[in-house]
Parts: C-alpha cells; sequence; structure tokens
C-alpha cells in the first residue's frame, strides 16, 4: 500500500513538473517572437530562459533515468529550441585575417559616472577610475549611454576630460537638460574619425526621459559607416528597490515586476523605429548600446534577426553585461550589418558602473 501511494505521488509530481516545463519552454520560445504588448506574462519567461533551460535539462535527465515519456517530450522541445538556446553562449571565432583596418569601438553605460554615489568624493574617485579605464582601452569609437555632463563650471567634469584624453576626437550627443544644476542626462558618441552628419532618432516619451537613439555618419579612409548608439528605456528601478535582492517584501517584488512590465512594450516599439531607419542608412552599420533587454526578447530580435551579434561571432562565454543585484545578464550588445565583421569581443571585468564596458574590433569584408 505505502509503496502504491509512493508510485502515486511520484506519477502526479512527474506529470506536474512536465508540464510546467513544458509550458515555460514554450512561453519563452515566444518571448523572442510575439510584441510584449500581445500577452504582457510572455517577456518574463524570456527573462528567466537561463533558469528554466537548465531546469528542463535536469528534469530530461531524470525522466530519462526512470525511462518515464517526459524524456522524449521535453527533450524533443529542447532540441527544437537549440537556435534560442546558442544565444545564451558565445564559443568563440577564429582569428581575425591579416592585412585589415581595424576599428576598436567601445559601449559603456556609466551610470552618470556615480555622479549620486555615497558622497561627493567617491564619486570623484569612481568617475577618475571609469575614465582611466576607458582611455587604457584605446578605443576609436566610444557609445557611452547613461552619459553624465555639467555645465561649466563644475568640479564634475566629463566631457571636456575625455575629449583632452582623446585628443582629435569629435563627439555627438543629446541630453535631457535639468535647468537646477546646469546637469545633463543622456547618450553621446565620440570618435577619432570626422564625423560627416549627426541625428537622432525620435521616441515617443516623455520630457523626463533620458533614453535616447543617436547615430553619425563617420569616415575612415574612403569608407563611411553609420554608427548608432542605443540606450532603450530603462525599467527605473529605485535604488531602495535591488538593494534588498531577494530578501524583498511582496510590495517590493510587485513594484519591480510592475516596472518590467511597462517597460517591454515600449522597449519593443523603440526597437521597431530604430530599425527601420537603419533600413534605410546607405552605409554599413554599428549599434551600440544598452537595450535593457536580454536575448530572448523580442527587442533582442528585432536586431537580431537583422544584424550580427558581434558578442556571438567572436565572443566566449556567457557575456554577462549587467554588474546590478537584478540577474538581467547579457544587456549590452554591439551588432553590425553584413558588409562588417568582428573581433576580438571583450567584456571589462572592473565594476565601476552597474554595466560593464563592452568592445570589438570592427573591420570590412573583404571580397
Amino acid at each position: 500500500m505505502g509503496d502504491q501511494r509512493l508510485f502515486s505521488a511520484w506519477r502526479f509530481l512527474k506529470n506536474l513538473f512536465g508540464v510546467i516545463t513544458l509550458v515555460s519552454l514554450l512561453f519563452a520560445y515566444l518571448s523572442p517572437v510575439l510584441h510584449p504588448a500581445t500577452a504582457w506574462i510572455i517577456p518574463f519567461f524570456g527573462l528567466m530562459y537561463p533558469l528554466i533551460l537548465v531546469f528542463a535539462i535536469f528534469f530530461t535527465i531524470i525522466a530519462a533515468y526512470k525511462k518515464s515519456k517526459w524524456a522524449i517530450i521535453i527533450g524533443t522541445f529542447l532540441l527544437l529550441g537549440y537556435n534560442f538556446h546558442f544565444r545564451l553562449l558565445a564559443i568563440g571565432s577564429e582569428a581575425t585575417p591579416d592585412n585589415v583596418e581595424m576599428i576598436k569601438v567601445m559601449s559603456y553605460n556609466v551610470r552618470l559616472f556615480d555622479r549620486y554615489g555615497d558622497n561627493l568624493a567617491t564619486s570623484q574617485t569612481n568617475r577618475v577610475k571609469m575614465i582611466t579605464q576607458i582611455h587604457q582601452e584605446l578605443p576609436e569609437i566610444i557609445c557611452f549611454q547613461e552619459f553624465y555632463q555639467q555645465d561649466k563650471p563644475t568640479s564634475f567634469s566629463t566631457r571636456d576630460t575625455l575629449l583632452q584624453l582623446f585628443k582629435g576626437f569629435s563627439h555627438h550627443e543629446k541630453f535631457m537638460h535639468k535647468t537646477r544644476g546646469h546637469q545633463n542626462f543622456g547618450v553621446c558618441i565620440m570618435s577619432k574619425y570626422p564625423i560627416i552628419e549627426k541625428g537622432n532618432i525620435t521616441f515617443d516619451q516623455n520630457l523626463t526621459s533620458s533614453n535616447y537613439c543617436i547615430y553619425t555618419d563617420i569616415v575612415k579612409d574612403k569608407d563611411t559607416i553609420r554608427v548608432y548608439n542605443v540606450h532603450l528605456q530603462s525599467v527605473k528601478l529605485e535604488s531602495n528597490e535591488t538593494s534588498s535582492l531577494p530578501s524583498t517584501d511582496k510590495g517590493g517584488w510587485f513594484s519591480i515586476l510592475n516596472k518590467l512590465r511597462q517597460a517591454y512594450p515600449v522597449r519593443a516599439d523603440q526597437a521597431i523605429r530604430i530599425i527601420e531607419h537603419i533600413e534605410s542608412s546607405p552605409y554599413e552599420v554599428i549599434v551600440c548600446g544598452d537595450f535593457n533587454d536580454t536575448p530572448m526578447s523580442y527587442t533582442y530580435s528585432q536586431f537580431n534577426s537583422r544584424l550580427t551579434d558581434s558578442f556571438l561571432e567572436c565572443g566566449s562565454g556567457l557575456g554577462i553585461t549587467y554588474a546590478g543585484n537584478l540577474p538581467a545578464g547579457r544587456i549590452d550588445y554591439i551588432f553590425h550589418t553584413e558588409g562588417l565583421a568582428a573581433g576580438n569581443f571583450k567584456i571589462q571585468n572592473e565594476t565601476l558602473s552597474d554595466h560593464f564596458a563592452i568592445s570589438c574590433e570592427v573591420y570590412q569584408k573583404t571580397n
């Protein structure tokens, strides 16, 4: 009798976990292809996909050991989603060809250079560390998100300090300006090479938002490349909402989930708007930025279906770029069009912002 009850309990749990795993995988697979406005719950399965994938593999192994039909069912679904699995992991690439002209590109969400840290002295120190780190990498094109610039006179110089270090660089920026304190919040592109055109892509947003997309047409030798700097809709979590994770109370979790839910469709529409602009570009394109979305998102898919993800092309490992308390994984990217190629993708390992700086070397493909 006891054995029969144990068998019945195992069968119930096996079927319950099988259904949960199957539904979770299905919803996760829908996340990159279904606009978030269609069903608000779907993007959360994309966000949790790494955990879902690990659980599905573990469950399949146990089910196979128990000779359960669930091993075949879940195993089949895992095979069907193999393209999605490889969005999470890069395995490196062959060495870049000799005798090609490289352009080193960096993208970095600098979190306002830590301007609003615990105290001004610490913030000043972190700002210097960030600028030093950037200078040591010697990028030729730099895309900043959450860039901060205070009008003169100021003791917290950012733009001028960078332009002094990178002598001869041109720049393009877009800011939300606060009259009080004469502070500017936004995005900036700096380039070693001449900028012959500058532009902005307009989002439908309120006046207090500092999420933008800007672009520059840059000339190197006889080649012109259009560089986009993207900072898509932020979740706008407060520090007190993330500092106590994962022990946040129900109210805190509800607030976090609600902000995530509201941001997903906004980012999707912004991505569509940027892609429309990219498709009209007369030049090869590089797209850098903080997308605030993972590779299992509708937003990422808009770019990945038309452009090449440099990390998957020439990076290695999981490529985690977010250093904050929320386990977001890889949300910063460098994409490029088909006529370009990339090598030597690198993720900086110093935690000076809540994002790690990323960089790679981009070059024109040879025929």
